[in-house]
C-alpha cells in the first residue's frame, strides 16, 4: 500500500509539472550533474534542489523516529502527510485551484514528503523496505527469482515482485488521475490518499500492538 502511494505521488507530480522527479533520485543526480553541460542550467539546480530536500525528509524523519515516535511506526506516513498538505496549499494559493500545472514550490515539499515515506520500514536502525528503490527492488526480485529457480521457493522473490506492482498500479492511478482533475487538485487528492493510509497504518499499529501485548 506504501508503495502504491509512492507510485501515485510520484506519477502525479511528474505528470503535473515540467518534468520534475520526486521518487527518482538516480534521475536527479543525473541532471543535477549533465544539465549543466548542456546549458540546462534551471532544470540541473532543480534537480539538486529536490536532491537536498527528499534527503531533509529521511534526515527529519529519522530524528523523529528515534526522539518523538519510537514506538509509532506510522509517525512516517503522519509526516508524509503534512509535507502533502501544505504542498497542496501552498500550490493553491501560488496558483489557484485550476491551474493546469503544479509550481516548483510545491514540489520540494513533495520531495521532502517522498524522503520521509521512505523511512517507514527501519529495522535496527537502517530501512528495510527503501519504498520507491524501483531499480534495487528489481534486482532483489531477479536475484530471488535466481534462488527459486535453483531449489528455493516463490516466497525469495514474491515479496519483491509485490512491491514491484504496488509501486507500479500507484504510478498508474496517479496516470488515471491527471487526466481528469488538474494540477493542484491532484495534489489534494494524493493528500486525501495519503491521510486515509496513514489512518490505515495506525489502527494496523494499534492491532499489532494488542495482538503482542
Amino acid at each position: 500500500m506504501l508503495a502504491g502511494l509512492a507510485g501515485l505521488v510520484g506519477a502525479a507530480a511528474f505528470t503535473n509539472t515540467a518534468g520534475y522527479f520526486v521518487t527518482f533520485m538516480t534521475g536527479n543526480t543525473e541532471r543535477g550533474a549533465v544539465g549543466f553541460f548542456r546549458g540546462d542550467n534551471a532544470m540541473a539546480a532543480a534537480a539538486i534542489l529536490l536532491i537536498v530536500t527528499f534527503v531533509a525528509g529521511v534526515v527529519v524523519a529519522s530524528l523523529c523516529r528515534r526522539h518523538l515516535w519510537n514506538d509509532h511506526p506510522h509517525g512516517a506516513t503522519v509526516l508524509t502527510t503534512a509535507a502533502l498538505a501544505i504542498a497542496s496549499a501552498v500550490d493553491v494559493i501560488m496558483s489557484g485551484w485550476s491551474a493546469p500545472q503544479v509550481q516548483f514550490v510545491p514540489i520540494l515539499f513533495i520531495s521532502f514528503a517522498m524522503g520521509a515515506l521512505n523511512t517507514s520500514f527501519v529495522k535496527n536502525g537502517e530501512v528495510s523496505i527503501p519504498l520507491s528503490y524501483v531499480t534495487g527492488t528489481l534486482v532483489k526480485m531477479g536475484q530471488g527469482i535466481e534462488r527459486h529457480i535453483s531449489g528455493g521457493s516463490a516466497k525469495d522473490w514474491l515479496e519483491y515482485f509485490l512491491l514491484y506492482a504496488g509501486f507500479t498500479a500507484g504510478a498508474l492511478i496517479g496516470g488515471v488521475m491527471s487526466l481528469f482533475i488538474t494540477g493542484p487538485q491532484v495534489l489534494i487528492a494524493a493528500t486525501a490518499v495519503c491521510l486515509v493510509t496513514t489512518l490505515y497504518t495506525y489502527r494496523r499499529t494499534v492491532e499489532d500492538s494488542s495482538i503482542l501485548g
